[in-house]
């Protein structure tokens, strides 16, 4: 685990307690809410793969300001679902702005499109394995 300065995690509101990436706690409740209200998409995905990998995926997780969509800390890998407002020019500066922060953790980010997870699965389902080194082997 990367060593973090204190000061500057309580200055920006984050919480880290060596056992997770920091974390702003207002997000909590709203990270529950995400994981009970999923997206079609986010349901597809979790339900048909994400959860059967042989690593632990955590749905809607906070990591510094921000709740991703899907994040595996054995990998550090983080999937996120974009929707058509990421497509917007302040979509792509909002997700190119937290892609840095994420990667600053030393995460990886793999941004997989809404429609492709609706219309075109096995697509997304081979990229997904690709990405985390796994066979296509799972029930």
């Amino acid at each position: 685990m990367m060593a973090y300065d204190p000061e500057e995690l309580q200055k920006r509101g984050l919480i880290f307690t060596g056992r997770h990436l920091p974390y702003n706690p207002n997000l909590v409740d709203r990270a529950k809410d995400l994981r009970k209200n999923q997206t079609d998409a986010e349901r597809i995905i979790w339900v048909t793969l994400l959860k059967k990998l042989h690593f632990r995926v955590l749905r809607q997780h906070p990591i510094d300001n921000f709740i991703v969509d899907f994040y595996c800390p054995a990998i550090k890998l983080v999937i996120e679902i974009d929707g058509e407002q990421h497509e917007t020019h302040d979509g792509l500066e909002y997700d190119s702005h937290r892609d840095s922060v994420l990667h600053s953790y030393g995460l990886t980010v793999l941004h997989v499109k809404n429609l492709d997870v609706l219309e075109r699965f096995d697509n997304v389902r081979r990229i997904v394995l690709d990405t985390v080194g796994q066979s296509d082997d799972m029930a």
